[in-house]
């Protein structure tokens, strides 16, 4: 299909995987479309307690807690146009497992795990995973946790491999609390962070005028 030379490129959403340490890109994954609808929550961290302290009404404890939902769709007719050669063989169940890698730790994590166990190890540390970043546009590129993966396949080949599934996605920002300061990551945060406040200074601030409001009480 051929595209008018002076349209736009669409830009793709996705997540990108880095070293945690390194900032090394281990993996990137572009959404197959972008979705109608990203949602997001932000819940502040107020410093009042439930009594209410007067001196505290105002203050905060740190970031706000942001959350993304977002659905995404794959289909395995648009990616056989595009010559994914993996498609007619194993349908869309790549597509599938490089998401679902991201909430698991992998096979050899597990079997080093259970080796310490044998060998007697008495403490021994959470498994870590890579640090995932949800890229959406570049003036939205954040550190997060998925803390939701839900899939629906809905169609699949004469071999049982799904075709076509839609992918619900649960995501809460990693912020400096989370993170520490002196880190990739938290660098990461802070930059996304500071673009916030960039894009915010160039809102144009109404009167209170436009409010009904001559002055405040």
């Amino acid at each position: 299909m051929t595209t008018f030379p002076n349209s736009p490129r669409l830009l793709k959403g996705g997540l990108v995987v880095i070293d945690p340490e390194t900032g090394a890109i281990q993996r990137v994954i572009a959404l197959q479309y972008n979705p109608d609808t990203l949602s997001r929550t932000l819940q502040p961290r107020s410093a009042a307690g439930e009594a209410g302290d007067r001196s505290d009404a105002l203050r905060l404890k740190g970031p706000a807690v942001e959350t993304v939902k977002l659905e995404a769709e794959i289909d395995a007719a648009d990616l056989m146009e595009r010559g994914d050669s993996d498609v007619a063989e194993v349908g869309i169940h790549p597509h599938l497992a490089v998401l679902e890698a991201l909430v698991s730790p992998s096979s050899a994590q597990l079997n080093e795990l259970n080796r310490l166990g044998r060998s007697g190890t008495l403490e021994i540390a959470p498994m870590m995973s890579p640090l995932t970043l949800l890229v959406w546009s570049r003036n939205r590129v954040t550190p997060v946790r998925i803390t939701d993966l839900s899939i629906t396949e809905e169609a699949f080949d004469p071999n049982l491999n799904p075709i076509r599934a839609k992918v619900s996605l649960g995501l809460r920002v990693l912020t400096v609390d989370d993170l520490g300061f002196d880190t990739k990551a938290g660098n990461i945060f802070m930059a996304y962070l500071r673009n916030k406040e960039q894009l915010a200074a160039r809102h144009k601030a109404g009167g209170l005028g436009a409010l009904g409001l001559s002055g405040l009480p």
